[in-house]
C-alpha cells in the first residue's frame, strides 16, 4: 500500500492505493470516517493478498478527513474522485465502492463517467430526483448493502432505489448504518464476488 498526499485541482487529499492487476476498486468513505476504515476492517490488506488494485480516498466532504479545503459541494467531491482515478488508473473504468454520503457521490459520479460496477453501502439521497432522472446514463452492475438496525436510510427507500437501478439489495441483519463494521468478513466476501463477476463480463 501506498499513501500520499494528492494535489488535486486546489484540493489536497490523502490517497492510499496500490496497483495490482485487473478492474480498479474505488473507496469514498462515509461523512464521519476517513480512508483508514478500510485497513481497519482488513479490507485492503485481503485485496492486496488478491492482487487487486484499489485507490482510497480522503474526501472533501469528510468531517474528519485528510483533505483540504472541505466542501460538501457534489460536483467538486465529484470532480476530486475523477481527477484522482485518471491520475492514477488512466480512463480503465473502477467499481466504486461508496458509503453513505460515499455512495452518494459514487452514483453522482457513474451518471457522467462510466464505471464497471457499483458497490452501494446505505447511499444517502439516493433518491434525490435530480439523480432519479438521469439514472439510465448507468450502465453497469449495481449492488446494494443495508444493515438492519440502520437508522439513517430506510430499507423502503433502497428496495426503491434497488428497483430504478435494476440492482440486488443484501440486507446484514442486526448491522447498523455503516454494515461492514459489524460484518466484515461478509463485507470482504461479498464484495470480492460482485468484483470477480465484473471480471467475467
Amino acid at each position: 500500500m501506498i499513501e500520499e498526499i494528492h494535489n488535486i485541482g486546489k484540493y489536497r487529499c490523502r490517497v492510499l492505493y496500490s496497483r495490482g492487476t485487473g478492474i480498479p476498486i474505488v473507496f469514498l468513505h462515509g461523512y464521519m470516517f476517513t480512508s483508514d476504515i478500510w485497513i481497519d476492517i482488513g479490507l485492503l490488506g485481503f485485496l492486496e493478498e488478491k492482487d487487486v488494485p484499489y485507490l482510497a480516498i480522503d474526501m472533501p466532504y469528510g468531517a474528519r478527513s485528510n483533505c483540504n479545503p472541505k466542501t460538501r459541494d457534489p460536483d467538486e467531491n465529484v470532480f476530486v474522485v475523477r481527477e484522482a482515478v485518471h491520475g492514477l488508473f488512466g480512463r480503465t473504468k473502477p467499481l466504486i465502492v461508496g458509503a453513505s454520503l460515499g455512495g452518494y457521490i459514487a452514483l453522482k459520479y457513474s451518471i457522467d463517467n462510466p464505471v464497471s460496477g457499483l458497490f452501494l453501502i446505505a447511499p444517502v439521497h439516493g433518491l434525490d430526483k435530480e439523480l432519479v432522472n438521469k439514472y439510465q446514463f448507468i450502465d453497469a452492475p449495481v449492488m446494494i448493502i443495508w444493515g438492519s438496525r440502520d437508522d439513517i436510510v430506510s430499507r423502503g427507500e433502497l428496495e426503491e432505489l434497488a428497483k430504478i437501478l435494476e440492482a440486488r439489495l443484501i440486507v446484514y441483519e442486526n448491522a447498523k448504518h455503516p454494515a461492514y463494521l459489524d460484518q466484515p468478513d461478509k463485507f470482504k466476501k461479498d464484495l470480492y464476488a460482485f468484483y470477480e463477476a465484473l471480471l467475467l463480463k
